[in-house]
């Protein structure tokens, strides 16, 4: 795609310094830009980069003034930088229609504008909205709701009863509705507990690949309307994540565990089942939450602690070394001591 600086200036509702006439061709970082690229910068180091760098123009959202290039101030170039990248690099475009390989159950619903893949399987009773992707070798089992502009990559498996919102994103490898791990011991073996509750999915949602959903074990397990997820992630049954939550890679829930809106998990992290997590709380990567987390609180650590007590346990962890050294000189003269400072047998 083309537009000129102008236009792009328009379109993000920038201010535009320099040539209004200037095409862009492209968006790159500064250091793979090429004439009729665009590029953004926002601390003072990356901007001396892109100014130096081929790029036609720079989005900025500093106090920046160039010679060279052409500008378009806005109030943060990261965000528009977001907003721009789709002029240039375009979504694929799916036709609606049903290849010829799927398997559709008489009794499916699918909007004439929706495009069906290769190799999909549609159960009974199944509703999918319109303009919604299903791009091949996915299966939709009895029951399940897709609504409007949604998208499922390649082998994305949703279990029955499966319920996604409008602008649903959900990358390859993922499966919703798989069973909850639920046993129960009794005479000497592991018995299973039916799991037959279902997954619901709210508007503007994106799973990234191979991450795992279950269904509650009665209810249902819910993932808020905005929230992101990784890949290889792992939410167990009856969990609730709220709004706008961002949850990243290889992070696992346990059962009925919620999480508040705007909350943040980073990689590698564990919850532990029936916990609360609150509403913006932070946890760090690779911590082990054993506990609740208040709103707006960040944990970090195994087991998780307040992030300013798990730092302070860090610094002392690594001076263990010096204090032992320390100890150990410390016996070494007492030693010395000891025979002198002994009281003398009596005559």
């Amino acid at each position: 795609m083309q537009i000129t600086t102008a236009d792009l200036a328009r379109h993000l509702g920038g201010e535009l310094i320099g040539n209004g006439d200037a095409t862009l061709t492209g968006f790159a970082s500064a250091d793979n830009a090429r004439p009729g690229d665009l590029t953004f910068a926002e601390k003072e180091a990356y901007f001396a980069a892109a100014e130096a760098s081929a790029a036609t123009a720079i989005l900025i959202s500093g106090a920046f003034t160039s010679a060279t290039k052409v500008l378009i101030r806005v109030p943060d170039a990261r965000v528009a930088a977001a907003k721009a990248l789709p002029l240039f690099f375009p979504a694929d475009s799916f036709a609606p229609g049903i290849d010829s390989t799927a398997r559709i159950a008489a009794s499916a619903q699918i909007d004439p504008s929706a495009h069906i893949g290769p190799g999909c399987v549609i159960g009974e009773n199944v509703i999918i909205g319109a303009r919604t992707v299903l791009m091949g070798g996915n299966h939709v089992a009895r029951d399940s709701r897709i609504g409007d502009d949604t998208r499922l990559s390649p082998h994305v498996v949703l279990y029955a009863r499966t319920e996604l919102g409008h602008r649903v994103s959900i990358h390859a490898g993922t499966v919703i509705g798989s069973d909850g791990y639920g046993y129960v011991f009794n005479q000497g073996k592991h018995v299973k507990i039916l799991q037959v509750g279902h997954v619901i999915i709210h508007n503007d949602v994106e799973i990234g690949a191979n991450a795992a959903i279950d269904r509650g074990a009665l209810g249902p397990t819910i993932i808020g309307e905005g929230t992101k997820i990784d890949n290889l992630v792992h939410v167990a049954h009856n969990v609730v994540i709220g709004k706008h939550c961002l949850i990243m890679g290889q992070v696992g829930f346990a059962g009925s565990t919620h999480l508040g809106d705007y909350a943040v998990v980073a990689s590698q992290s564990g919850i532990a089942g029936h916990l609360k997590i609150g509403r913006q709380a932070i946890i760090g990567a690779k911590s082990g939450v054993m506990r609740d987390v208040a709103d707006k609180e960040t944990v970090l650590g195994i087991p998780a602690a307040p992030d300013k007590q798990a730092k302070r346990q860090w610094i002392a962890v690594q001076r263990l070394p010096e204090l032992m050294l320390r100890v150990r000189e410390l016996e070494k003269q007492l030693a010395t001591l000891a025979p002198s400072s002994a009281p003398k047998p009596s005559a």
